[in-house]
């Protein structure tokens, strides 16, 4: 069968990829440790499961509104004018199948062949596909170690022409996390405000950050350029919920629009019963976030200090979300078995098959010196798999 060009365009999602051969791997009973998930390793909160069970019990399982339930986007409203000082009406907000679904239909409406969309590396891996399955070009704008992982504004400023529709901002950032500060983002914004681009702010791991430094949404920094951005965000992160698939974005009306009527068109409404559990995710108790970003910080401070102790080894102190991103290549051009670790993807298949570790390599994220770890797993597991790397590193010879 001939399939169409576009699928050859772009390869299947690597974090999912990975975590789907650690376990497989485990259920043919080997003891592998994977650093490869990106969702948390906590339950759903029981108050977010019980509006779930009650939404069955009460019969909301019929279709809803498209771009999401009136009661989920006054949620929504409320959540971004108290945590953010920022005010959306409903027309303003849409509701869709994960923060993902949201990225994929936002770049569906606004871009198209001809187009440049920017894109910070270390980016998300999703992003260069999203933008390449519009016929749009991705425009890979690289960040240093030094920097932090933070675009500088001279190298936004010189990114930017004619063809440049958008950038695609992420903060706290998957894979590096790094936050950037409210001097940062105010340089930022002047160069999007003078150049009439348009910024896709993907700001899912919000309120996952340790304290270090605050967070900012863009327009709450830069309300001028509220009217140039759309802020995408969901339920994922921050209330474990990775399998409900509620995602939201938030901007201006004619793009809202734009998007609530491709996803009439790709998935109708969000699922309904997923939609009340939100509603209490937003709404209801959060000291439970609060508890799992005392956990991931816990493990933030041991796996970054260990990684760090590794001979030859760098690793940044995340500000949020949580994935260390250690740079590796100093290992590079070691042997092992005679054979020869080139590149990132060399590194992660050598420590997946000598020591059963699974980790994502950095050149999926636009960065080949680094491997991302995720420490959305226990403790237990981050110090063995530590261990494991460490150990791995010595038979490089």
């Amino acid at each position: 069968m001939m399939l169409a060009s576009r699928i050859s365009l772009i390869k299947p999602s690597p974090t999912l990829a990975i975590t789907a051969k650690a376990n497989a791997m485990k259920a043919e009973g080997r003891d592998v440790i994977g650093f490869g998930a990106g969702e948390p390793d906590f339950d759903t909160p029981d108050n977010i499961k019980q509006a779930a069970i009650k939404a069955i019990q009460d019969g909301f399982t019929k279709y809803t509104p498209v771009g999401g339930t009136d009661e989920l986007k006054d949620a929504i409203i409320e959540k971004f004018k108290t945590d953010n000082g920022l005010t959306y009406n409903r027309g303003e907000i849409v509701v869709s199948c994960g923060a993902k679904h949201s990225l994929y239909n936002l770049a569906q409406i606004l871009f198209e062949e001809g187009d440049e969309v920017l894109i910070v590396s270390p980016y998300w891996v999703s992003y260069p596909d999203i933008v390449t399955l519009t016929g749009g070009t991705p425009v890979i704008l690289t960040t240093k170690e030094e920097d932090g992982f933070k675009l500088r504004p001279d190298q936004l400023q010189a990114a930017i022409n004619k063809k440049t529709k958008a950038i695609i901002f992420n903060s706290p950032s998957n894979p590096s996390g790094t936050m950037y500060t409210a001097e940062e983002l105010k340089a930022l914004c002047e160069i999007i405000l003078k150049t009439g681009i348009l910024v896709i702010s993907d700001d899912i791991y919000e309120k996952i950050i340790y304290g270090d430094v605050p967070f900012f949404a863009l327009p709450s920094i830069c309300p001028e350029i509220k009217s140039q951005a759309v802020i995408v965000n969901g339920v994922s992160k921050a209330y474990a919920m990775t399998g409900w698939r509620i995602g939201y974005a938030a901007g201006p009306g004619e793009i809202i629009a734009a998007v609530s009527k491709i996803q009439s068109q790709n998935t109708s409404n969000p699922t309904s019963i997923a939609q009340k559990a939100s509603v209490e995710a937003i709404r209801g108790d959060q000291s439970k976030v609060g508890e799992m970003v005392a956990t991931f910080k816990e493990r933030r401070d041991y796996i970054v200090r260990a990684l760090n102790n590794i001979p030859d080894m760098s690793c940044l102190n995340p500000d949020g979300a949580f994935y260390v991103f250690p740079d590796f290549s100093r290992y590079y051009g070691r042997v092992y078995n005679g054979k020869e670790i080139k590149n990132s993807s060399d590194m992660s298949d050598f420590l997946l098959d000598e020591v059963n570790v699974a980790v994502v390599p950095g050149g999926e994220f636009g960065h080949d010196k680094n491997i991302r770890l995720s420490y959305a797993t226990s403790m237990k597991n981050i110090e063995e798999g530590v261990r494991r790397i460490a150990d791995a590193l010595t038979r490089l010879k």
